[in-house]
């Protein structure tokens, strides 16, 4: 468990304390229930001892309606409690996704480190269920614990040893199943995290298929999956098994309790110190405790692997961010360049470059590490070791994550597309009028991809875009890096997959729609680099020219065999 996490307890209270108005009206009904339940064989036993044994019609009567009462009023509660706790269950599973959704969203970062998105997803969903599931359980604990209470007194009202018994007995058989129930909550834990880490295999395979199919590795994707799966599946049968040991051993211990209240209470009768009713009330009562103590073994099981999920849940929520929020302001217009100033961070050391407000710059870097460096430090997804990154003089460690990506955008080379049309797609969430972003479709040529297309910018695109090629997907992408018009705009390999025709229409169309708008173009392409008004090359980690592309591509051999290629 990461440090700083909170323990699995909290997340379960939080949980719970959320629900604690339904849990609470379902703990009441259940209890209601059971002792409805615990009631049935005392009335019966009454009806033997003061209307059958006397013969008494009006007595009969009157306790069968008291009779049918209690089960009226049983199965009544029943069906509501049973409504509730599974409302109640649910409802706390949608809470703690949607709490582990706004962390992974969460501008600062740190959620996803480490962690494949399908293994995310499996642990809102799985271990988000088995939390709620914990809810849910939590009704039925108290229900047959005041089962187990009410049967208790009762068997005290018609014999004192055996109410004793009860009393004396329940507390050391819900240690002992807290005790077997250990070995249980360990394999739980470790079977949702080999299933989450094959799900995120699942899912990254799913993702590469292409690229996998391209150079021929089907059967090494095959073959990893292969091997994840069967982890997953060994330890949800060392789970599984858990399970049938813990539950098999819950019951053997109450089917032992209760064999042993029938054979006190036969013996008690044989002496004379029951009445025929009594006897009948006791060893009804002694069969009623079969069903708190089942409900007590579900449980112990579902807290066991539920503990086992929140523990996981709460290395999610409470995992360091990867930037601290900020406390500065950003002035409003944003005005400025972009200053670095001694810039350190990864394969980076010791950059300083000003980029001047409403300039078009290249930045070049043979080093593709050196470039993801800098684009995580941009886009303030990693704050530098040393120096700063500034911009309109204040350094972006000082600012929101939120605020820095409002101002600053950075498109990665590989964003991804969204199962929605090729309009929902470019808007990204607003409600941009499609005239308006006639300019930026035309910029990107994603005006020709649209023609293309059934229904031009309203056609559905699949997932992840893979309905269009990879060139058309680079166009979409980056015609929603520029519908967002940010301050700056820092691109990173927009037209690795373009033809060359494409290619140079973009740029020329790319430096007319951002004029007097900052813009860093990341990126190699000689099409791109010649509508800059100027290069920056990074090499070692440093920056190592600086000037316009055709004054580099003449006097920079280096440059040449980067860009030139």
């Amino acid at each position: 468990m990461a440090e700083g996490s909170p323990p699995a307890g909290s997340v379960l209270r939080r949980a719970i304390s959320g629900q604690r108005r339904r849990v609470a009206a379902a703990s009441l009904l259940g209890t209601t229930h059971q002792a409805c339940e615990a009631m049935v064989p005392v009335v019966i036993g009454v009806i033997i001892d003061q209307a059958v044994a006397t013969g008494s019609t009006t007595a009969l009567l009157r306790w069968l309606g008291i009779l049918a009462a209690l089960f009226l009023l049983l199965s009544t509660c029943y069906r509501t409690a049973a409504r509730i706790t599974d409302g109640s269950g649910e409802l706390a599973a949608h809470r703690l996704r949607t709490e582990l959704a706004a962390r992974v969203l969460d501008p600062r970062g740190g959620a996803d480190t480490g962690r494949l998105p399908g293994a995310l997803t499996a642990m809102a969903t799985g271990d988000a269920a088995r939390v709620g599931a914990v809810v849910a359980a939590l009704p039925y604990f108290i229900a047959a614990l005041a089962g187990l209470a009410v049967s208790a007194v009762a068997l005290l009202r018609v014999s004192v040893p055996l109410g004793l018994l009860i009393l004396l007995g329940v507390p050391p058989l819900l240690w002992l199943g807290h005790r077997i129930s250990l070995p249980l909550e360990r394999r739980s834990e470790a079977e949702q995290e080999r299933a989450a880490h094959a799900s995120g295999v699942a899912a990254d395979l799913v993702a590469g298929l292409r690229v996998l199919k391209g150079i021929g590795a089907e059967q090494a994707a095959v073959a990893r999956y292969r091997r994840t799966s069967q982890d997953s599946l060994a330890a949800a049968l060392r789970a599984a098994r858990s399970r049938s040991r813990h539950d098999g051993a819950i019951l053997s211990l109450t089917g032992v309790f209760i064999a042993v209240i029938g054979l006190v209470g036969a013996r008690l009768a044989m002496d004379g110190s029951l009445s025929v009713g009594e006897l009948v009330a006791a060893v009804g009562l002694a069969q009623f405790l079969l069903g708190p103590f089942q409900l007590l073994t579900y449980v112990s099981g579902e807290f066991a692997q539920g503990r086992a999920s929140a523990e996981r849940i709460g290395e999610v929520l409470a995992c360091a961010p990867a930037v601290p929020a900020g406390t500065a302001a950003l002035p409003r217009p944003v005005t400025g360049g972009l200053r670095l100033r001694g810039l350190s961070y990864g394969a980076l050391r010791g950059i300083d470059l000003d980029i001047a407000e409403g300039s078009l710059v290249g930045v070049v870097s043979p080093d593709p590490a050196a470039a993801t460096d800098l684009l995580m430090c941009l886009g303030r997804e990693s704050d530098p070791d040393e120096g700063a990154v500034e911009l309109g003089g204040i350094a972006l460690s000082r600012l929101d994550p939120d605020a820095v990506r409002h101002a600053i955008l950075v498109a990665h080379h590989d964003a991804d597309l969204f199962e929605a049309t090729l309009l929902d797609n470019v808007r990204a969430g607003t409600d941009t009028p499609e005239a308006d972003l006639a300019p930026v479709l035309t910029a990107s040529t994603t005006d020709d991809v649209a023609r293309a297309l059934p229904h031009g910018v309203h056609t559905p695109l699949g997932e992840r875009g893979r309905s269009l090629s990879g060139g058309q997907r680079q166009r979409v992408a980056l015609a929603r890096a520029l519908a967002a018009d940010p301050h700056v705009l820092v691109v990173h390999d927009p037209t690795t997959a373009v033809d060359t025709v494409t290619e140079s229409l973009i740029a020329g169309r790319l430096r007319e729609l951002r004029r007097g708008r900052t813009t860093l173009l990341v990126t190699t392409s000689p099409a791109l680099l010649a509508v800059t008004d100027r290069v920056v090359v990074i090499g070692d980690g440093a920056v190592t020219a600086d000037g316009r592309h055709r004054e580099l591509v003449t006097s920079d051999a280096a440059y040449r065999s980067v860009v030139l290629v």
